[in-house]
């Protein structure tokens, strides 16, 4: 086994005994109505001595290099001071003119960087100016790199027609591949996690290795060092198109980035600690108005072939509501016609995030979901003495919490990803013009402030006016299966009692359900783009 690897016996027994853990939560501790509960999310152990053992293997390939380096361990300092494992230090000097801020992570980080390759080729005199991607197998300099207390996360891309012994593709755009490493994962009661298939080319690399594909992403899971890894591409499971990337294109460039990773930096620190759910504590007082219905009570038969909601009492993080000012309303955009509402700016609010979509949602019947929820503005007023002006296009969208953006020039969404001791989880906004995204700098590694204006409620979807004024809002949480959507329902309920200062009331039926097994391919009728909320081939 390589150092820091994990047998898949060990890895089932783990993921097992979490599973039930967050079942018996659940049955031990039954909530009251209209109770929320904050996540459990479980710590993972790093080790560090085995991380410092595959890179002197690594390094040690590379002589020249290997002389600069430093692996005795320093005593005297204390444990968790950087200058105790001052090969890291080293290697984190190196790393930190093209990853910034790797030091910051908390968990080793593997990258297709080879570092001893890039110190080796500068010591025998190679040029600043030699293209990175000759010491990270052929893929472009990284796109996006966040590291911090939770671990760390990136982005890469590869060129059609790179790469010495790639095949031939039919899809014309770069390839882009993401990787997360945690020492941080949700406890979520997903019956479809911890599933794939072993990838026997590259067992000997990754013993636990599992493939899958799953909410639309190709994944490659393991364990190293302790830390959970996730591999990812975004393909569908389709017949390959020039401006569709197939799954089958997308494994040997994944394989190929699997294979490339080294450790490129990290720095040991205090180790993280479970973190156990609770049930949060709401307002004493009473809002006079506003009223929600429970989460999972979509509109009667608009899930995925008729099914309904999934009920999710959980309130993933504690955040500034999106939008600035209250009211606001949480309402079906694309069925609104069904409800027995006259408005959609109106109280009580709906859960719309198990509406019927060709996107992969593994809470929602049938695997398939919207993925997370719409919110409209109120109608402007009419004008009147004493009354402010009100410009129905400047409702001003804010940072739900203090973050790092996740965004290209290209994108349509703007994602916010919090990384700290306690939490590592995403919020993605959509339907903001993305040319004034771009305008106001909203693009990836800018950190925001909770609370700072990042945009206004928007129609655009593909183009403007493309869809209805709204917002749509969603959740992301890393788990040993990667990124997941969970419901942002009860999140936003309780985000939105804290911006009114008043509890909200339940109304409506109680939903009782169980979550469905997630689909791992798209049947026939989903295999086209849902336009009305947006992926129009490149955005989910």
């Amino acid at each position: 086994m390589p150092p820091g690897g994990e047998t898949v016996v060990g890895k089932s027994f783990r993921f097992v005994s979490q599973l039930l853990a967050s079942l018996s939560l659940l049955i031990a501790s039954p909530l009251a109505a209209d109770e929320f509960r904050s996540p459990s999310l479980t710590a993972l152990r790093v080790d560090w001595r085995a991380a410092l053992d595959q890179l002197r293997t690594e390094i040690n390939v590379h002589p020249r290099a290997a002389e600069d380096f430093i692996f005795a361990p320093r005593r005297s300092v204390p444990r968790y001071d950087p200058r105790a494992m001052p090969a890291l230090v080293q290697l984190n000097a190196i790393s930190s003119q093209f990853f910034t801020g790797i030091a910051r992570s908390s968990v080793p980080v593997l990258l297709p960087f080879d570092a001893a390759a890039y110190l080796e080729a500068r010591r025998n005199g190679a040029p600043a100016t030699v293209a990175l991607s000759r010491y990270q197998a052929d893929f472009n300099s990284v796109d996006l790199f966040d590291a911090g207390p939770a671990g760390y996360s990136a982005t890469f891309s590869f060129e059609p027609g790179t790469g010495d012994g790639m095949p031939s593709r039919v899809f014309a755009r770069p390839v882009e591949v993401q990787i997360t490493g945690s020492a941080l994962v949700y406890d979520i009661a997903d019956p479809s996690g911890g599933k794939g298939e072993p990838v026997k080319p590259l067992a000997a690399l990754y013993p636990d290795l599992r493939k899958f594909i799953r909410e639309g992403y190709m994944r490659y899971a393991f364990t190293r060092f302790g830390v959970a890894y996730v591999v990812s591409i975004q393909c569908l499971d389709s017949v390959a198109k020039p401006r569709r990337l197939a799954c089958k294109e997308a494994y040997p460039v994944a394989e190929r980035f699997l294979k490339a990773l080294r450790v490129a930096g990290g720095q040991r620190m205090r180790p993280l600690t479970d973190i156990a759910s609770n049930i949060l504590d709401r307002p004493t007082v009473r809002s006079p108005d506003f009223t929600y219905r429970p989460s999972g009570d979509i509109i009667p038969n608009t899930g995925y072939r008729k099914q309904g909601g999934h009920p999710d009492v959980m309130a993933y993080a504690q955040i500034r509501f999106p939008l600035e000012k209250a009211p606001a309303f949480v309402h079906s955009q694309s069925y609104a016609k069904r409800d027995k509402m006259e408005s959609t700016t109106a109280y009580p609010w709906r859960d719309n995030f198990c509406e019927a979509r060709s996107f992969e949602v593994w809470q929602c019947g049938g695997g398939y979901g919207h993925q997370g929820e719409d919110i409209r503005a109120a109608e402007c007023p009419s004008p009147g003495e004493g009354r402010h002006a009100c410009d129905p296009k400047q409702r001003a969208v804010v940072a739900v919490r203090d973050a790092r953006v996740i965004r290209a020039a290209k994108d349509q969404a703007v994602t916010l990803q919090i990384n700290s001791r306690t939490e590592h989880i995403r919020f993605r906004y959509m339907h903001m013009n993305p040319q004034a995204l771009n305008a106001d700098g909203l693009l990836n590694g800018r950190i925001v402030s909770e609370g700072e204006k990042i945009g206004v409620v928007s129609n655009y979807l593909d183009h403007p006016a493309g869809t209805s004024m709204h917002l749509h809002f969603d959740v992301q949480v890393f788990t040993r299966d990667g990124w997941i959507w969970v419901s942002p329902y009860v999140t936003l309920v309780s985000a939105y009692e804290r911006l009114i200062r008043a509890r909200g009331r339940e109304v409506g039926p109680e939903i009782a359900g169980t979550p469905q097994p997630v689909a791992h391919a798209l049947p026939e009728d989903v295999l086209k783009p849902d336009l009305r909320e947006g992926s129009g081939g490149d955005e989910n």
